[in-house]
Order: C-alpha cells, then structure tokens, then sequence
C-alpha cells in the first residue's frame, strides 16, 4: 500500500539488547513480558518461544526472588531471544543476574539509595549491558509524591531525569528510559517533555492499560500519537491477557503505520448486506492460517464492487465481492474468479505463492514490490 506520509522518527543513541539494535536507525522493537511464575522454568521457556514465534524482538522477565535469578539463569540457557531482566526492591538480585542478562530493567524509585543503583550500573559496566530506566506513575519516590501531591507527567520526567543525572554522572550511556502512566495524558506528556531532553532512546508504553480490547485501544491511541511525532524506539503493550496478543498488537501498531513490515497486513471491510460472502469470518480464518508468515504481504478482502477493485488493485492480493463469483487480483492486475465456497483455500494458497515469489527473488537479488 501507498504511504503518503513519511513519519520523521526522532534521533537517538543507539543500545544493543543481546544482538538486537534499539535506537538510532533501528526497527521499533516490538517487546513483551512472561507471565508465568518465574521459577517454573519450563513454562516460562514455552511462553517465550511461543512470543519468539510471533516475532517478538525482547522478552522481559520478572526476576523478583533470588530463587528466580537462578531460574533466570537456567532460562537464558534455553532461548535465543534477547532477555530483559526485571529487578524491582533488591538490587542484590540485579547483580546475581547481570552476567546473563541482555538488559536489567530498574524501576529508581524502588531500588534505593544512590550508592545501589551505582552497584547496578557497575555490574552492567562489567557485563556490557544495558540499562532501562523504568519510571512508572505508581512507583514515583516518595519526595516527589509530597512535591506533586499526585503523579504528573512533570513528576515521571523529574524522575527519570535524576536516574539519568546519575548515570550521566558515572559515565554511563548504554540505558533506555521508559515514563508510563495508565493514563493517556500523562503518558504523552512525559514522553513528549522527555524526548526533548535526553538523547538514549525511549521504551514506550501505557503501564497496565487493561484487558485485550481496552488495553489494545489506550495503547494504540496513546503510541500512536507518539509514533507519528518520531517518539519512540521499543514498544511493549501491556496487556491483561496472553503475551503473545501484546506482541501481535504490537506489530499491528507499527504496520499501520508504515514504521515495520512484518507479516500479512489484512484489508477487510466492515461488510454490509451488499457483501456477496461472509466477510468477517473469511477473514478470521484466513489471519489465524497466515499467522506464520513473516514477509510483509497485503491482502485486501472486500465484499462487494463499491470500493473492492481500488482495494484489491493497491494490494499484494486482493479480492473483491463480484456476481456471479468474486474476482481476485495478484500485483495490481485481474487474476481469476473464485467460487464463494473455495475462498479461504484459494486466497492463503495465493498468498503463500506470492512469499515464495518474494523469498525466490530475494535469494536472487531482486528488488519486489512492496
């Protein structure tokens, strides 16, 4: 599909978590968080496998015991994924993991005076890891609690911004910031005020946006804005529901707007009476059978003559509604007709044969469209 506006994305120092980029010139990172119980090693590992087959770019894990260091350790041993560990209260347990780590996330106004978080960042020194500076509105240090009377977004940038002077101040620059609010003004307003004063990218987030449908609506109004003004390096959609939902939401964010094309990007109409086959469930079976495709496809599947030939014509694979039976479209050009009955089956079939095209031609150099 055609993008009118090109988004002009904010410059920023580059990390690396394990071997994958955040910042500068990089993708957005798409991240997610297990929920399992840490130390049960064995479901904590098939849930990030089953991010990691979503696409999921980082794992976070919640290491809150010294008991689920070790499991952190002997989870490290058996995924390939980038790994985050998540330290709140203890800093001992940061430095039990900063070994194994690909990052440890801090959240300041919870670790403690400045002489642990100065431990922390010598371990991460040593380790040549990163840091995230995790600032969350209902965590905020005390002081500033008293200062504000309530969180603001004044009050999740002034305390970003101390942990920053701190790291600043020991010569440490490998850190991300994250400053999340459930609320969506508060989440803007930070990032935006934060995002003008320091240069190490920005982990976006709203902090226990809620269940699927409500989460998914806060989070894509609020990093939507963000993403449009260039604001943004790595997304994690907090989500009351399965990690692996957070990581398919996450990537629809950034597909639609044009800022990473990973897998099939359906086109679907709302359907209407004029529809000439059932829309809605055409599409739900067709997103669940093409779930494992990673290559950047559009399919465009609308019910009826009104707006599906322009739909199709700009999709990769498009089908439009058509009496006595539906037309279907490859590159921009008329394909074939296809029965009401065998839709799914013939569209997944055209568009696994459009990605191996694509892989065919990438193995030969050849530039495809897109």
């Amino acid at each position: 599909m055609h993008q009118e506006v090109d988004i002009k994305r904010r410059k920023t120092r580059q990390i690396k978590v394990g071997h994958v980029p955040v910042g500068g010139d990089a993708p957005i990172t798409v991240q997610t968080m297990t929920n399992t119980e840490t130390c049960d090693v064995d479901a904590t590992v098939a849930q990030i496998q089953r991010a990691r087959g979503a696409g999921v770019d980082i794992v976070r894990v919640s290491v809150p015991t010294m008991e689920a260091a070790e499991a952190f350790r002997k989870i490290r041993k058996r995924v390939e994924v980038p790994l985050v560990a998540d330290i709140h209260y203890d800093y001992k347990i940061a430095l039990a993991v900063a070994d194994v780590a690909d990052c440890l996330r801090i959240n300041p106004g919870n670790i403690g005076r400045d002489d642990r978080v100065r431990e922390v960042i010598a371990a991460a020194r040593h380790n040549n890891v990163p840091i995230r500076i995790g600032v969350n509105a209902g965590s905020l240090e005390k002081e500033l609690q008293r200062k504000y009377g309530e969180p603001t977004s004044d009050a999740l940038v002034e305390s970003a911004l101390r942990h920053v002077d701190l790291l600043d101040k020991h010569d440490f620059q490998e850190f991300k910031v994250s400053v999340k609010a459930s609320n969506v003004f508060m989440t803007l307003g930070a990032y935006r005020k934060l995002s003008q004063q320091i240069e190490q990218p920005l982990h976006l987030g709203v902090t226990e946006a809620g269940t699927f449908r409500s989460g998914t609506v806060k989070s894509a109004v609020a990093l939507g804005q963000l993403l449009m003004e260039g604001i943004g390096d790595t997304i994690r959609i907090s989500l009351a529901a399965d990690p692996v939902e957070e990581v398919k939401v996450g990537f629809d964010i950034l597909k639609s707007l044009g800022l990473r094309k990973k897998g099939v990007n359906i086109i679907a109409c709302p359907s209407c009476s004029r529809q000439n086959f059932d829309v809605i469930s055409t599409v739900n079976e067709l997103e669940a059978r093409l779930e494992d495709i990673n290559e950047s496809v559009d399919l465009a599947v609308i019910g009826c003559l009104v707006n599906g030939p322009g739909e199709a014509r700009e999709a990769d694979i498009g089908l439009t509604g058509a009496t006595p039976n539906n037309l279907s479209y490859v590159d921009g050009e008329k394909s074939h007709h296809i029965q009401r009955e065998d839709l799914v089956e013939e569209l997944e079939r055209m568009v696994r044969a459009k990605v191996k095209r694509m892989r065919d031609d990438e193995a030969q150099g050849v530039i495809v469209r897109s």
